[in-house]
């Protein structure tokens, strides 16, 4: 890794079973645990320049925050759909590779990048080995079924850990790629 570049890293949190979500995109089972406030994001969120995410997510994270609020407002930020051109108050929409839109990314330099849920959007950047970090938040769930957080993937992906934090309900990993 070239640490001249921006980093780009997932955070987020799981389920004891690996979702992100639940098939809805729900996370209801996630709000409220106890802990949720206080895993650290605020001291997180300060080293972010950039937010990437999927269509759904955007949709998921729209629907849950009243009146506009959006949650990363001050950073750049990227929504890669099949079908939304343009821009709207919040994000750009982008229309084209995923991989090749983040390498761009990445040879700028800042901070970081964080990719905002998971599964279609991180596993083409996880194939190419662009994910530099890892920061999964551990919730004290078993939900069953969702939406996971790596879809199945041929290629094995090792990591090195690099902290583990306990706050309250949850626990962190903190991870790099090797």
């Amino acid at each position: 890794m070239n640490d001249s570049n921006t980093k780009l890293v997932f955070y987020g949190a799981i389920s004891v079973d690996g979702y992100l979500a639940r098939e809805d995109h729900s996370l209801d089972w996630l709000l409220g645990t106890e802990g949720e406030e206080d895993i650290g994001y605020s001291d997180f969120f300060s080293t972010i320049d950039i937010v990437i995410m999927g269509r759904k997510t955007y949709e998921q994270i729209m629907f849950n925050v009243p009146d506009n609020g959006f949650p990363y407002k001050g950073r750049e930020c990227y929504v890669f759909s099949r079908s939304l051109t343009g821009s709207d108050d919040n994000v750009e929409y982008v229309n084209g590779d995923i991989v090749n839109f983040t390498k761009s990314l990445k040879e700028k330099s800042g901070k970081r990048i964080w990719i905002v849920g998971g599964g279609e959007v991180l596993y083409p950047l996880l194939r190419e080995r662009l994910v530099d970090e890892f920061f999964i938040q551990i919730a004290p769930t078993i939900i069953g079924r969702g939406i996971p957080l790596f879809l199945p993937s041929e290629r094995e992906n090792k990591l090195k850990l690099l902290g583990v934090t306990h706050c309250k309900q949850f626990a962190e990993l903190h991870y790099e790629l090797k």
